[in-house]
């Protein structure tokens, strides 16, 4: 798949093939250094649903499993643990109570943040070791790499997009 969409920048000036593997080689391996500084003790599904409900509120359980990828009946197991743990709650939806809506509460909202934060510090401290003109580049790149995290969450989940539900 990436070699299709790479062909298709193939023109002078824009990146090839090898550019854009590269890229994406460097983006993973500095998202994986990122959350590997968080709390040892929660699954990077559990991580991921709970960023899902703090940039798009509270969700159907059915939607959280479509977004995340898993099946319903793991999404379930998945929110009943983090409900024990008091990271999210169920609610009513107000616009049809036979539905539970699943939604963050404060100590997962803080559990999330302090992820954020310590993956954002130890990104930080690296960015801190490059020579001037690596992190400028950097910064001139931020408008692209959000651009990236928005079309991340309108492929997982297309009503985000239509929301105004950008990555948070």
């Amino acid at each position: 798949m990436l070699s299709g969409v790479a062909k298709e920048r193939e023109t002078p000036g824009e990146p090839g093939p090898g550019d854009l593997a590269a890229a994406g080689e460097a983006l993973y391996g500095l998202v994986t250094a990122a959350v590997r500084q968080g709390p040892p003790a929660i699954s990077l599904t559990s991580l991921f649903t709970l960023a899902t409900l703090d940039r798009t509120g509270p969700r159907r359980v059915t939607d959280l499993a479509v977004i995340q990828g898993v099946a319903q009946p793991s999404m379930t197991v998945l929110v009943t643990a983090l409900e024990r743990s008091g990271l999210v709650e169920r609610r009513r939806d107000p616009a049809d109570r036979r539905v539970a809506l699943v939604a963050l509460t404060a100590a997962g909202a803080e559990l999330l943040h302090a992820q954020r934060r310590a993956g954002a510090e130890a990104l930080i401290e690296l960015i801190g070791k490059l020579p001037g003109g690596e992190a400028a580049a950097l910064v001139a790149a931020i408008p692209a790499l959000r651009h990236l995290r928005e079309l991340d969450s309108e492929q997982r989940d297309p009503a985000a997009g239509a929301r105004g539900g950008g990555p948070g």
